[in-house]
């Protein structure tokens, strides 16, 4: 990757409190080997406990029959690895190690022809030739910008919890659709997994309550005993989920990446994916412009909207087709998706294909 041109570049924002890494955080992220190639690049992995990752060499993903199943395997497709599981607090660490910030407040965004001007409750203004948008599914850029979004409800919650399992996971990713519930147990180190469990808001309300002895045996039972006895050994965390398209994401001097333009469902582990994917085009977009271009200039970014618009919008009609599909009730859909789950894992060229895009 070649090496970003040298800009003054400020990041406003407050870093979240991290807490004692003492046991590993519930909440995990699988990145996929070339959005870890571009944390190599920025200095950002090399920062991150080496201990404290795993590597995905297999994944598992059944239908709600648990008899159809589509398996991938990083050997067999010449690769390293599938993806790479990492923590949350530990990632936000490695990426604010170092970085250049301030934790004003923004109140208001002015944009004129030369400039884009950010004005603070407690500071000075800030003048800039371009402001990116990475500040969250409420985006305050994307409000001041005046860029439109779509929001949608899923009326579902992710239940995320680690636990010890009876049976080693070799490394292998599962994943349950269970007719509208996603379940997914991720590989840690040792003899543990971290779980993200997709529910109705209201079971996902039950399912946290209960004591961690009757939790785990819910689990185990849910995945089928496949890794055994499971034990609960962090704080069960609970998140709302929600899906959100920005109509644009761009505008002049205004870049949007990450869940600023586009929330997804977690079936697929996609969104912070999806949002590095943007980070890295971005980059290169603003790297390759022509000597003395603008970076704020609007046909500029276009050009980063154009590259992005493709695989987001793929990657989001994937993730609502499978929501929409193994949410469905019917048994005729049933038998027709999982016998589709079990078509694909015979074809050799679209499980490839399938891995490929994954990785990127």
């Amino acid at each position: 990757m070649r090496a970003l041109r040298a800009t003054s570049v400020i990041l406003i924002g407050a870093a979240p409190p991290f807490a004692a890494l003492d046991g590993f955080d519930p909440r995990v992220y699988a990145l996929s080997p070339g959005n870890v190639e571009f944390l190599r690049a920025l200095g950002v992995w090399a920062a991150l406990p080496a201990e404290r990752l795993t590597p995905v060499h297999r994944m598992r993903i059944f239908g709600d029959d648990a008899r159809s199943v589509l398996e991938f395997d990083a050997y067999e497709a010449g690769a390293a690895e599938l993806a790479w599981i990492v923590e949350d607090s530990a990632l936000q660490r490695a990426l604010w190690k170092g970085l250049p910030a301030t934790a004003h407040r923004c109140e208001r965004l002015e944009i004129d022809e030369h400039a884009a001007l950010l004005s603070f409750s407690d500071a000075a203004a800030l003048s800039a030739k371009l402001v990116v948008g990475a500040d969250g599914a409420n985006s305050f850029v994307r409000h001041a910008a005046g860029i439109a979004a779509t929001e949608r409800d899923y009326g579902q919650a992710a239940l995320v919890a680690n636990f010890t399992c009876e049976r080693p996971h070799s490394n292998s990713a599962f994943q349950w659709f269970q007719g509208g519930p996603v379940l997914a147990l991720l590989p840690l180190p040792g003899a543990q997994v971290s779980m993200v469990w997709s529910l109705p808001a209201a079971e996902a309300d039950r399912l946290g309550a209960l004591p961690p002895e009757a939790l785990a045996a819910e689990v185990a039972q849910a995945a089928h005993a496949t890794l055994g006895e499971l034990k609960l050994v962090s704080p069960v965390r609970s998140f709302p989920l929600r899906r959100l398209a920005a109509r644009r994401l761009v505008a002049p001097r205004v870049a949007l990446v990450g869940d600023a333009g586009h929330v997804i469902h977690p079936l697929a582990g996609q969104g912070l994916n999806l949002g590095l994917q943007d980070a890295r085009v971005l980059a290169q977009v603003l790297n390759e412009r022509e000597p003395g271009r603008d970076a704020g200039d609007h046909r500029l970014l276009r050009r980063y909207e154009r590259r992005r618009a493709e695989p987001i919008a793929a990657m989001d009609a994937v993730v609502s087709g499978l929501f929409a599909l193994y949410g469905a009730r019917s048994s005729l859909v049933g038998r027709l998706r999982n016998a589709g789950l079990n078509l694909t894992d015979r074809l050799p060229v679209l499980k490839n294909i399938l891995i490929r895009q994954a990785m990127s």
